[in-house]
């Protein structure tokens, strides 16, 4: 068993596995997400802020000129055009850096969330890897098996016909015969169910994974 395990083909597994796996997809888009969250509240900073603006046509009310360098009874406007200003709400600018640091509280909780489920994704791989090479390993050795009681049915059937084994053994032979197949398609359904057990977490067929 031990000379079939691939530590790279292992990682590999765990790799896919990270980036197909459904929850692991869930975990990436809640960070992205939470990501998305922090932005918007850094840019919501300028929501505190309002511009706003005046327009007085010529014809507003002046204000008498009281220059005395210029020409007696002259007047100007003070109010033409058009005035800006800048409006602060300071209540609102002053719950921007909590709503900024809880956003990153709870990016960090999903990060650790990932990070958890991580852990036990590769612990899972790990073990349905280990379990499916060693399905192969006793399917392997079912093969034989059922490949040296064949030949040794061959060479008991052959005595037999000619006189030289009795029916019994040939009759023992026979049931090993039945109990080696038997043996051999259990181990081939076990087989295939630790594949399917490894696919399910990795997200693809083994076939389709190479290193």
């Amino acid at each position: 068993m031990m000379q079939d395990i691939s530590y790279p083909y292992l990682e590999k597994l765990i790799a896919v596995a990270r980036e197909k796996y459904p929850k692991s997809k869930m975990y990436n888009s809640r960070i992205d997400a939470a990501n998305a969250v922090i932005k918007k509240n850094r840019l919501s900073y300028f929501d505190a802020l309002s511009f706003t603006y005046l327009y007085s046509p010529n014809n507003s009310v002046t204000l008498i000129n009281q220059n005395p360098s210029q020409p007696s009874g002259s007047t100007r406007n003070l109010l033409n055009g058009y005035q800006l200003g800048l409006v602060v709400n300071a209540g609102a600018l002053l719950q921007k850096p909590a709503l900024v640091k809880q956003a990153k509280a709870e990016q960090e909780v999903v990060v650790y969330e990932r990070d958890a489920f991580d852990l036990t994704l590769k612990a899972d791989v790990e073990q349905r890897y280990y379990i499916y090479i060693q399905r192969k390993a006793i399917l392997r050795t079912k093969i034989q098996a059922l490949l040296d009681v064949e030949s040794m049915l061959k060479d008991v059937k052959y005595k037999y016909e000619k006189g030289q084994e009795t029916l019994e053994s040939y009759n023992k032979m026979l049931l090993m015969i039945s109990d080696h197949t038997q043996g051999k398609m259990t181990a081939e359904s076990e087989m295939l169910v630790a594949k399917s057990r490894l696919e399910e977490l990795v997200g693809e067929k083994l076939e389709n994974i190479k290193l």
